[in-house]
């Protein structure tokens, strides 16, 4: 069997799983997550061991440290994925919900119910979390799932995927609800994404070269973003201490993040007294390229030019316009945004509505950290990404994101007339 036929025949069995899993039940389900939170703590070694060759490798083809680092595997990580487990299978399962039922003047009653998406493709890199992450959420939604991680954590991911296989196995699951690509072939990925037949989405994780690749070469929906060009524009009524705490957190507690802050507009009327203040909170910690309106104001500031507007630094780098508009703020954000994550600091609460309604982004946040466009802190508790795309999902993607609805109508014996 050549690579092509393999990976076709494991889509088949990943549609065939889809199908048994969408008819399971909660505690079917929640048995699994159960049995995969014991196995990664009774298989700490064999976790550790896989992860070591991964690691090995990755010193010796030259991985900078900040992969490494995302790529190593502690007692904390596993104690943390094993709780996600568990707190997976306490979220309440949204298969089978029925929303908006209503009753039509025949006496029809028409309603959704939500059901899961099939069998669902994630492509990813590095953090070997992400293995049980993925897993673990297609599955409480009833969903079958095909992993590809990065090649650096193949041996890490395989380990990972057989205990999710033999969890699934136990609880009378179907192993194939979950599984991992057996090889690190880039062409694997090429023919994975060609079976829109038997794939229904795909979701890409990683950086922007990656989830354009996905795109252009998937035959089947995807759900992505393609990066995180936050910002937080000061309105002139912004309370100034309340404002420097927001804009310090959404810069510098995660820099290497998709909804930290990027790009900074201060209204021109507090330029002169917010920037000061702000540089002198900042320190050294981070580099600011300023436009020539608000240099004078930050004296260590490098001179901003056209790259660094709608750039992702992902480092303690921060560009920072003066703009003497919510007009000129709005404008900026439309032409330079990601759709991530944008946000006003004001206490003019018609303004705040105003951006609200104005500005596309994932999540628009009114005196608030772009910190907090995260499943976790949104009240999801998981999530296995952030789609920037609208359809179907826009912002985190947790278990509801992870379905789809479907028409049902219940009737008394109604026929159609005209």
């Amino acid at each position: 069997m050549d690579l092509k036929e393999e990976i076709t025949t494991l889509a088949q069995r990943a549609k065939k799983a889809s199908r048994l899993l969408a008819k399971v039940n909660t505690a079917a389900k929640n048995k699994a997550l159960g049995l995969l939170a014991e196995k990664i703590l009774s298989q700490k070694e064999e976790i550790f061991a896989a992860n070591q060759k991964d690691l090995q490798l990755a010193q010796e083809k030259g991985l900078d440290a900040a992969r490494v680092d995302r790529l190593r595997l502690t007692a904390d990580t596993l104690d943390s994925m094993s709780r996600a487990c568990l707190e997976v299978a306490n979220f309440t399962d949204p298969v089978g919900l029925i929303e908006e039922m209503q009753v039509r003047p025949n006496g029809l009653k028409v309603g959704k119910m939500r059901i899961p998406l099939g069998v669902i493709a994630i492509i990813y890199e590095s953090r070997p979390n992400v293995t049980i992450d993925a897993a673990i959420l297609c599955l409480k939604a009833g969903n079958s799932v095909i992993l590809r991680g990065g090649s650096e954590a193949f041996y890490s991911n395989q380990i990972l995927s057989s205990l999710i296989s033999s969890s699934l196995e136990e609880a009378g699951l179907p192993r194939d609800g979950v599984i991992s690509l057996p090889t690190t072939e880039r062409k694997a990925v090429e023919y994975l994404l060609e079976l829109e037949e038997y794939i229904d989405v795909v979701i890409p994780r990683g950086g922007e070269g990656l989830i354009r690749a996905v795109v252009e070469k998937a035959r089947m929906p995807v759900l992505k973003h393609y990066k995180g060009v936050c910002h937080i524009y000061v309105h002139k009524d912004a309370q100034l201490e309340q404002a420097l705490e927001i804009v310090y957190n959404a810069k510098v507690q995660r820099p290497g993040v998709c909804n930290a802050l990027e790009c900074l507009l201060v209204h021109a009327e507090i330029a002169p007294v917010f920037l000061p203040l702000l540089e002198k909170k900042m320190g050294d910690k981070v580099t600011f390229h300023a436009c020539s309106l608000s240099q004078p104001y930050l004296p260590k500031s490098v001179p901003a030019t056209p790259e660094d507007w709608g750039k992702e630094y992902l480092s303690l780098d921060l560009a920072v316009k003066t703009v003497s508009s919510v007009e000129e703020a709005l404008e900026h954000i439309e032409t330079y945004g990601s759709n991530h994550s944008e946000a006003i600091l004001t206490q003019d609460y018609n303004l705040a509505l105003r951006f609200l309604q104005e500005v596309d982004a994932s999540a628009v946040l009114v005196n608030a950290s772009t910190r907090f466009n995260d499943g976790g802190q949104f009240g999801l508790g998981a999530e296995i990404g952030i789609s920037t795309s609208k359809l179907h999902a826009y912002g985190p993607m947790g278990l509801r994101e992870l379905t789809s609805t479907k028409f049902i109508v219940l009737g008394q014996g109604q026929v159609r007339t005209a």
